[in-house]
């Protein structure tokens, strides 16, 4: 299978609160630290079955975030900040816009159009289609037994 990597996370108002996961060659790792009730740092990491790699490449292509451009999305400000990294293949994205926080939000800017591409994707990525269960959550808490704070 060509090279294929994803990683999407934010970070809060704070700078210390954040939240990302990222997949690279059938490894996925997950760290969080929100300090919501005085929590710690919560790292986990597992292997994923090349059938799951697969669900998650579709999910990518299907998105075309590769054909968006961050240009016109707002910038970072003080209350944090989203990102999203993608390699297809030869293709490579990485971008960064401010931290959103609702579908209003993705309406008002710039680019709604392509913004709200990258909103969608992080959401397929987090969220099954057919239950309204989060993919990677369900991944990290059937493998570790924990129930990590949503993205």
């Amino acid at each position: 299978m060509a090279d294929f990597y994803v990683r999407t996370g934010h970070k809060g108002r704070h700078g210390h609160e954040f939240l990302e996961f990222e997949y690279s060659r059938g490894r996925l790792r997950y760290a969080n630290n929100s300090n919501y009730r005085n929590d710690s740092l919560i790292r986990k990491e597992m292997w994923l079955s090349p059938l799951m790699e697969q669900e998650l490449r579709r999910i990518v292509e299907d998105s075309e975030i590769i054909h968006e451009d961050d240009e016109k999305w707002p910038r970072k400000n003080s209350d944090g900040r989203q990102e999203l990294e993608v390699r297809l293949g030869r293709e490579h994205i990485s971008f960064e816009t401010a931290k959103i926080g609702s579908l209003v939000e993705v309406q008002e800017s710039e680019d709604p159009e392509g913004l709200r591409v990258l909103y969608y994707l992080v959401q397929d990525l987090k969220v099954r289609a057919a239950a309204d269960e989060c993919l990677v959550f369900s991944l990290i808490a059937m493998n570790f037994k924990i129930k990590p704070i949503g993205m």
